[in-house]
């Protein structure tokens, strides 16, 4: 990320030094988990852009830090510049010092905020702080934008689990496989492409052990470049998942979620290096909402499902989905598997309401995304 003393390239005259700040923290996707993803831009008193940074990986510096580092590294003072920064600058010492404080020492005369730290450690503190510094702040420019970039670490912090967003591909009449279980490839090879950019928003991607069994996927990200891996989980109430499975192997880190204990099969598996983890439920099966919270306590914030009809029926009866990221092929297959196995319901009344927030064509194919009809943006 280059520093530099002049304007706004003529060819982005249109954006903002805000909206400039909201595309870098777009660079930190798949980098810097489970932080979240932040972008900051400073500009002097002229107008120019003399600082640009993003979130580095865990443990790295933080979008602000990387700024004022950048603009240190090209000679040039920040003191009385604005900052503009896509999340209110932290104010704890965690892996890394308060950004809060690293503005304060360097002299910054006004910092925008694009919206407030959800996180029960800064919320507000931040903000607060700057202004007993004597620094103006703003708050509010860009908030939509800040928090769709990070809608599972809001997710994470406010409720306790990540926001769970179920993939599937489907035929127009809705089949997601033929009847014998076949579905390699519904769609084209620019939604497949288009999934993987999704898988690399995840902190974790799941599956159940029918589709590891049936289809035998890697269920990394290959398509898009990416510096991490997702965590890999397979939701396997009886440890059923073979050694030889694809999913296993690296790259990345492998969790199994088990209902049933079965020291061998368990101990064979952690051998691999894989870990398992028990959360039975009443009936016998991985409890979902359970493991939603125990990812949370992992930091995972977006969690990305590709999984079979019987997976996704569970997660849709006990209304666990935020979000369905659904590519819909132009062809008709017939009879076959549905998106999701539940019901019968007695009533039209009795359907999951949805509503669409986006409908784009990807290729030859329909990217819908939607979300629970009486959900908010960020639940």
């Amino acid at each position: 990320m280059p520093g530099d003393t002049r304007p706004v390239d003529p060819n982005r005259s249109a954006e903002t030094p805000m909206q400039q700040a909201l595309r870098l923290a777009a660079s930190a996707i798949g980098l810097c988990e489970p932080n979240p993803r932040v972008g900051c831009v400073i500009v002097d008193r002229s107008g120019h852009v003399i600082g640009r940074g993003h979130t580095q990986q865990a443990g790295g510096a933080h979008a602000e830090v990387v700024a004022l580092r950048d603009a240190e590294t090209h000679g040039v003072s920040v003191r009385g510049a604005t900052v503009y920064v896509t999340l209110e600058p932290c104010s704890h010492h965690g892996r890394t010092p308060p950004c809060s404080e690293a503005l304060i020492a360097a002299g910054v005369g006004r910092v925008v905020i694009a919206i407030e730290d959800p996180n029960p450690l800064v919320r507000g503190a931040g903000a607060a702080g700057l202004r007993a510094a004597g620094i103006a702040v703003e708050v509010g420019p860009g908030s939509d934008e800040a928090q769709a970039l990070n809608i599972g670490f809001f997710s994470r912090m406010q409720r306790g689990r990540p926001w769970l967003r179920l993939k599937a591909a489907v035929s127009l009449d809705g089949r997601s496989a033929l009847a014998n279980g076949a579905s390699r490839w519904i769609t084209g090879s620019a939604a497949r492409t288009d999934g993987h950019a999704y898988r690399k928003r995840a902190g974790a991607v799941v599956t159940g052990v029918g589709t590891v069994l049936d289809d035998d996927p890697r269920l990394d990200v290959r398509l898009v470049p990416t510096v991490n891996q997702p965590l890999r989980v397979i939701v396997d109430s009886r440890l059923d998942t073979p050694l030889t499975a694809r999913m296993l192997a690296p790259p990345g880190q492998v969790l199994i979620y088990a209902a049933a204990p079965d020291p061998a099969r368990r101990a064979a598996l952690e051998k691999r290096g894989i870990e398992v983890a028990l959360l039975p439920s009443a009936a016998g099966k991985v409890d979902l909402a359970a493991m939603l919270a125990d990812l949370a306590q992992r930091g995972i914030n977006e969690l990305h499902v590709e999984a079979g009809h019987k997976l996704n029926g569970s997660l849709v009866r006990e209304r666990l989905i935020d979000e369905y990221l659904i590519y819909v092929a132009p062809k008709l297959l017939g009879s076959g598997r549905e998106l999701a196995l539940f019901g019968p319901l007695e009533s039209l009344d009795d359907a999951v309401a949805l509503r669409y927030t986006s409908i784009t064509p990807i290729g030859d194919d329909l990217r819908i995304l939607a979300r629970p009809a009486n959900a908010s943006n960020s639940r």
